[in-house]
């Protein structure tokens, strides 16, 4: 049971979704890590500026704390330190514990949250700097050990904090424009995508159309190719594919026509030539000479028979091939002595020109003795009587090579071009136009080829095969 299909979708509405989500992906990217590791490095290089400014303001702390000033005046000179670094400041006795005996403004909240960095100066001996969450805000801070006079062990610990709102404002700032724009982005990829996506779509449905109506063997003009894109490089595929299918259409109904011709030719013939034969008052010589032309019909049907044959088995892949060394100038005599006949009734020469050495091929000996009898009864079927006919061999770059050449009128430019071409046949002359296409497939499934030389006056046919190396390869 053929199942129902699914209902298509418009490849517009996939490829603008596509573009959104490909927008939205970049700015989620932008907004979840790019912007908050901004704010990183903005809070990171606050401390950096905080911790290398403090040792010159904790100088003139550290002289008021050892002057034995009064509290007031200390007090004073932290509010001024505050004031020159613009921070806030606080100052720790630590022995036995840390403490607050001065500070600059008196945040709240702020002397528990610069403890633990206290503490960590404290320990160290050395300048600690952080960032830390006051009242929900985020600060930087710096904590200066200071000793008294003769000891080592810190005896004050200032600690200096600066708001990094401004930070967390230009962050905030560039938060809301990023949001803005991936909004306005995202507008645009979702209708610029659709716009594109329906461009894209409408050239790939003409294409849809057209490969619909040759598929119904309708052939139509060839699409406009209007862009070297992708689809411009399939449109032009199709064009040319839709001329090879033509080529190949038109080639199939000559050669049905061809073929009927050939085939209801001699059934007409031989049943004229049977009721001619059913008189009783035929003379012998005349009854010899119709059983001769009822031999030559039955001719023609076996070969037309074997070519429809043979091709099938070269497109189901079924040819069988037996490669061995053969001599191609043995083969050679063989195949145009059985030319005789044939080539007295032409009324013409065979000549042939075959090294003293000789010339072997790895190859099927059959297959190669078929393609010479294709080549030699193309020869002398598409030449006037009395023309030529060349059989030679040789070794050409390294390859065993088999020519047959005449000296007729030649192929014509359009023809050359189809002459290996299946069902193609160049002139009036009778045939399937089967032969030379069947001697083309042989030659590539024994790793040859075959080629046509032809100038006004002389055409050669020249099949090369693979050479025996009597050094031991092939």
């Amino acid at each position: 049971m053929k199942l129902p299909l699914p209902p298509a979708r418009s490849i517009g509405n996939k490829l603008a979704l596509v573009f959104f989500a490909v927008i939205a992906l970049a700015f989620s990217v932008i907004f979840f890590f790019v912007v908050p590791q901004l704010q990183s490095n903005l809070e990171h290089q606050r401390v950096t500026e905080l911790q290398r400014f403090v040792p010159v303001f904790s100088n003139q702390l550290h002289t008021a704390l050892t002057s034995g000033k009064k509290s007031a005046q200390i007090d004073e000179r932290v509010r001024s330190v505050g004031d020159s670094s613009d921070a806030e400041v606080t100052v720790f006795e630590q022995p036995p514990q840390l403490w607050s005996v001065f500070n600059s403004r008196a945040t709240p909240g702020l002397q528990h949250a610069s403890v633990p960095l206290a503490h960590l100066a404290a320990s160290t001996g050395h300048i600690e700097a952080a960032v830390e969450s006051v009242n929900g805000h985020r600060t930087a801070q710096a904590a200066v050990p200071l000793a008294r006079a003769g000891q080592k062990r810190p005896w004050w610990i200032v600690v200096y904090t600066r708001q990094l709102g401004d930070v967390q404002d230009t962050v905030s700032l560039i938060r809301t424009r990023v949001l803005i724009a991936g909004g306005i982005a995202l507008l645009i990829a979702l209708v610029g995508g659709y716009m594109v996506a329906r461009a894209l779509a409408r050239r790939v449905r003409r294409l849809e159309t057209a490969a619909k109506q040759v598929a119904d063997g309708n052939f139509i003009e060839p699409l406009p190719e209007d862009s070297a894109d992708e689809l411009g490089q399939l449109t032009r595929t199709f064009n040319e594919m839709q001329v090879q299918l033509a080529r190949v259409d038109n080639a199939r109904r000559e050669f049905i026509a061809n073929a009927s011709h050939e085939l209801r030719t001699p059934i007409f013939s031989l049943g004229g030539f049977v009721e001619l034969l059913q008189d009783e008052d035929l003379d012998e010589e005349t009854r010899t000479e119709f059983l001769w032309l009822m031999r030559e019909q039955v001719e023609r049907l076996q070969k037309l028979a074997i070519s429809l044959l043979d091709l099938s088995r070269i497109d189901a892949g079924s040819l069988e091939l037996n490669p061995e060394d053969v001599d191609l100038s043995e083969l050679a005599r063989e195949v145009a002595g059985e030319f005789t006949p044939a080539v007295s009734r032409h009324h013409t020469r065979l000549r042939l020109r075959l090294p003293a050495k000789d010339v072997e091929a790895v190859c099927d000996r059959e297959r190669v003795a078929q393609i010479m009898r294709i080549l030699l009864d193309n020869a002398l079927r598409h030449t006037p009587e009395g023309t030529p006919v060349t059989v030679s061999a040789d070794r050409i770059n390294g390859a065993a090579a088999l020519t047959v050449a005449d000296t007729g009128p030649g192929v014509p430019a359009p023809s050359a071009d189809r002459v290996f071409e299946r069902f193609f046949t160049g002139d009036a002359a009778r045939g399937s136009g089967l032969g030379l296409a069947i001697a083309r497939e042989l030659a590539d499934r024994m790793s040859g080829k075959i080629e046509l030389r032809s100038t006004h006056g002389e055409t050669a046919f020249t099949l090369e095969l693979p050479a025996v190396d009597r050094n031991g390869s092939s």
